[in-house]
């Protein structure tokens, strides 16, 4: 199945003034999430993974253990990663977290802000490029991962509920190398509270 560059949910200025410019998602979004477009389309044509879904590309390309993963599984999450990414977060500043969402940190962290402080650590701890996620296990349970470079929960049975870009392009822009004020400010004013919760 082709796979095709998505619109933001909000305009590209939605963001900045809370933490992500313009100038942030015309890069990231316009370039460097349709160069995985792209680039993915053009090493699926003419091979078994042509008619299969992203998700099913995304399982069946992944190399555990590998080093490095190849090109189609690495387009393929990228954008699969991407895709998530715009959709929890989103415009305006007093953004509420379901009842339900917040009894489930509370439930698995300690408390709201604990799971801030493990999910911001996790992404600054990330060497390199690569992802923070949120995931439900297959047995329910909540956890904090990190991966490298396009790994994502799908690659382990997992469900993303909420992820963050730690690739430098993501924030480089807004923050220079400050990549914990970043992640703070992702928690704190980009989340969309409500989109994560609908994927619980």
């Amino acid at each position: 199945m082709a796979f095709t560059l998505p619109d933001l949910p909000y305009a590209h200025d939605a963001l900045a003034s809370l933490g992500m410019s313009k100038e942030t998602l015309e890069y990231h979004h316009d370039l460097h999430h349709k160069a995985y477009v792209d680039n993915g389309n053009k090493l699926i044509a003419g091979t078994e993974w042509e008619s299969k879904s992203l998700e099913e590309i995304v399982k069946g390309t992944y190399q555990a253990g590998a080093v490095a993963q190849n090109g189609i599984f690495n387009n393929a999450s990228q954008h699969w990663n991407h895709n998530l990414f715009w959709e929890v977060m989103g415009p305006g500043e007093d953004k509420k977290m379901p009842g339900d969402l917040e009894k489930a940190l509370v439930e698995a962290f300690g408390s709201v802000a604990k799971f801030k402080e493990d999910f911001a650590a996790a992404g600054a701890g990330q060497f390199g490029s690569g992802w923070a996620w949120l995931v439900k296990d297959a047995d329910g349970a909540l956890k904090i991962t990190k991966t490298e470079n396009g790994v994502n929960p799908l690659c382990f049975n997992q469900t993303a509920l909420l992820g963050c870009d730690v690739w430098e392009h993501s924030y480089y822009i807004d923050f220079r190398n400050k990549r914990p004020a970043y992640l703070t400010n992702f928690l704190d004013k980009l989340v969309n509270w409500e989109a994560v919760a609908a994927k619980l």
